[in-house]
């Protein structure tokens, strides 16, 4: 599906709910930042998360922190980038945005259950070691 298209039916609720996986949601992150700043794309993600969400009744699902925390690892990778880089060639560069023991670095397992990640974003806790 053309990244158009793809957003199109990611904001429309018209995607399936399996085709909005991990890659998915990156994939519509990544396109966001292309097209607007890095908090409008915040704000874009947001709506389009939520909108998705709630039309598949599960609009409790959306978590802030995960949401700019991806998003702010793209962005920081994008910057490193050409503008015209494509999402596939960007993933390929960056396959560790793929795994999630990657995102453990900042955020362990289980610090991310509280209702106030979830509603605001929450900055990592270092990790003492």
């Amino acid at each position: 599906m053309q990244d158009d298209a793809f957003l199109e039916a990611l904001e429309s609720g018209s995607l399936a709910p399996q085709d909005f996986d991990h890659r998915a949601h990156l994939r519509a992150g990544f396109l966001y930042l292309g097209r607007y700043d890095f908090p409008a794309a915040c704000v874009a993600m947001k709506n389009a998360i939520i909108g998705f969400a709630t039309r598949h009744g599960k609009a409790s699902l959306y978590h802030e922190t995960l949401t700019v925390a991806y998003l702010a690892l793209l962005a920081e990778r994008r910057g490193e980038e050409s503008s015209d880089i494509g999402f596939d060639d960007f993933l390929v560069r960056y396959p560790e945005l793929e795994d999630v023991a990657y995102f453990r670095r900042y955020y362990p397992a289980g610090s991310l259950d509280s209702v106030e990640s979830r509603r605001t974003f929450v900055l990592p806790r270092p990790r003492i070691d």
